[in-house]
């Protein structure tokens, strides 16, 4: 992820269609602008934004995923303070959605369901505090839905190691540069998008019983 990125263009299609291991990946794209009234935001952090923002934008109800940086202490991050570890900040989502269409429960569960939450300050090979895994909440009965989730796979013992995603208050966002932004669907042909995100991504559409678009 540390390479250079080019200046991402303008289209108008809502999803691409990567053609990776011999077949075709349709990639959701978030919608931008202002969502209905009742929409609501959740905020993770689960390694790689590149890789969260699409899995949660591939989900009904979800109309965008926005990559940025969360749950550190300087006011003022970027992609290369953030890369030092010094900051205190996780690559994270910005999750804008309808509670009407997709509850944040599924969100949660979404979240667990496409990372390995067993891992310390890491997500695969993408090693370092800024990938670390993080459940922000807002308010206490997001914590309860959290915490619960926590304890259902626990007792179901999906893994053989504790669980060790933080779960802490939502502090402050903050975007991250406009080249991270959809960079997978803008970028099919990276060789981390190829080996690792859309890998990852098929792996959770197989896994989770959600509703995609």
């Amino acid at each position: 992820m540390k390479s250079l990125f080019t200046t991402i263009m303008a289209v108008t299609l809502f999803t691409s269609c990567v053609q990776t291991q011999g077949q075709k990946v349709n990639i959701p794209l978030g919608i931008k602008g202002k969502g209905t009234a009742n929409e609501a935001v959740a905020t993770f952090s689960e390694g790689c934004f590149w890789h969260a923002e699409i899995v949660f934008q591939s989900l009904v109800g979800v109309r965008d995923a926005v990559s940025g940086y969360a749950g550190g202490t300087t006011t003022d991050p970027d992609y290369e303070k953030v890369s030092s570890g010094q900051t205190g900040h996780a690559e994270t989502v910005q999750v804008y959605y309808d509670p009407s269409k997709i509850s944040y429960e599924t969100l949660v569960k979404a979240l667990f369901a496409s990372m390995d939450p067993t891992e310390l300050n890491r997500q695969g090979n993408d090693a370092g505090t800024q990938y670390r895994s993080i459940a922000f909440y807002k308010t206490e009965k997001e914590k309860q839905i959290i915490e619960a989730e926590i304890r259902r796979i626990t007792d179901a013992k999906i893994y053989s190691k504790k669980i060790v995603t933080e779960v802490i208050p939502f502090t402050k966002f903050y975007p991250a540069e406009d080249y991270h932004q959809e960079y997978i669907y803008y970028h099919p042909e990276n060789s981390y998008v190829q080996n690792v995100s859309i890998p990852d991504f098929l792996a959770f559409k197989r896994e989770f019983k959600g509703n995609f678009k």
